[in-house]
């Protein structure tokens, strides 16, 4: 089977977060049972040539142009426009990873013009919004996708309800639940050396790493030999929360890598004795399922789509707010406890996300799709 998988924009950095990683663990997988898999995207930040494939994914990328100031929404590029409808034809299922912007949306709409099987996956990305351009996309196309696609792909029922807002009723018999999954990862050694605390994720406001380094104070009042990483892509943080490391007198014990690749980030995570994410509302974070998968405890906050896994596995700690950050932390650091948070992160990770069951479900979906179309 022939299955293009749609998003926004690959880069060296990450920069687009979740959604790529998603594509390319579901694409990855699907090569693996013999499909033939291929990636479309924008790209950005290579020093020559986009690249023909991705981490082993045949991709067509697109050098990204920006046409609107309107963050990633407002990329572009008139050769994928143009070629929309020839990259849709020779695919049995158009996979789309969804979001408002001039990317995904046209190759959707080009989906449905040539009457292709379309999937349909939002990531969290597709809710009401009061700004005027996510309700002008709205009208003029995200509707209609919604409402004329085969399937629509959605991780928790808050995302699902928040998709029949936008859409409308027609939206509920043609949709279904498809948790990440993450590749198993072998079982190594617990991490030696002084107790590191890993932040690894974009640096914006709703991802909090502001909370990540304010909490640092009291974790080091209870275990003064402990470090602390902030790695990911600056999205507006990286300042405010460099000064706060300052302010703090913590600029010896806060390492700020910058962004890190599909390989560094594991190499990070197991290097990493917990990890924490503190964002609110967040939908079903790849990060924190990468960290158990190798092991790492984490810290997240009850808003969190992957809280009550976490809590009910007890693969780590969920805390209210910033405040409970370091107690769990420190709660995490003791020896024992971390040995058994360790062991329930990888069972919960190989029993509730793992790719075989996440794929299983997807070809079953596609499957009926192409039925239902032919």
């Amino acid at each position: 089977m022939k299955v293009l998988h749609a998003v926004t924009l690959h880069s060296p950095t990450g920069a687009f977060g979740g959604p790529v990683r998603v594509a390319l663990n579901l694409a990855k997988g699907l090569a693996a049972r013999g499909h033939e898999p291929r990636l479309v995207a924008l790209a950005d930040g290579f020093p020559g040539p986009p690249p023909t494939e991705v981490e082993g994914v045949p991709a067509r990328l697109y050098p990204a142009r920006r046409v609107l100031p309107l963050g990633f929404s407002g990329l572009t590029s008139p050769a994928l426009l143009a070629g929309a409808g020839r990259l849709v034809r020779g695919a049995d299922v158009v996979h789309v990873h969804l979001a408002r912007d001039l990317v995904t949306l046209p190759v959707a709409l080009a989906a449905l013009r040539a009457r292709r099987p379309l999937v349909l996956q939002t990531h969290g990305m597709v809710d009401p919004s009061g700004r005027a351009s996510a309700r002008l996309l709205d009208a003029l196309a995200v509707r209609r996708v919604l409402r004329s696609a085969d399937r629509l792909l959605y991780l928790t029922d808050h995302e699902r309800g928040a998709l029949e807002e936008v859409a409308g009723p027609f939206a509920r018999a043609r949709a279904v639940r498809l948790v990440n999954g993450v590749p198993a990862q072998d079982a190594g050694a617990a991490p030696a050396g002084p107790p590191r605390i890993l932040y690894a994720a974009r640096l914006q406001e709703r991802k909090r790493p502001r909370d990540f380094v304010a909490a640092a104070p009291e974790v080091l009042r209870g275990n003064p030999a402990a470090e602390f990483v902030v790695a990911g892509p600056d999205e507006g943080e990286l300042t405010a929360v460099r000064a706060l490391a300052d302010e703090l007198g913590l600029a010896h014990k806060v390492l700020f890598p910058g962004p890190l690749t599909g390989a560094q980030m594991l190499t990070e995570l197991r290097r990493a004795h917990v990890y924490v994410l503190p964002s609110v509302d967040e939908p079903f974070p790849m990060s924190v399922l990468e960290a158990m998968a190798v092991g790492t405890p984490v810290v997240v906050t009850r808003s969190n789509g992957l809280a009550s896994d976490v809590a009910k596995a007890a693969a780590g700690r969920v805390v209210a707010d910033a405040d409970g950050i370091a107690g769990a932390v420190l709660d995490l650091l003791d020896p024992d406890t971390r040995r058994a948070a360790s062991a329930a992160a990888r069972a919960l990770s190989a029993e509730a996300f793992s790719m075989d069951a996440v794929l299983d479900t997807l070809l079953g979906e596609y499957e009926r799709v192409r039925a239902t179309a032919a």
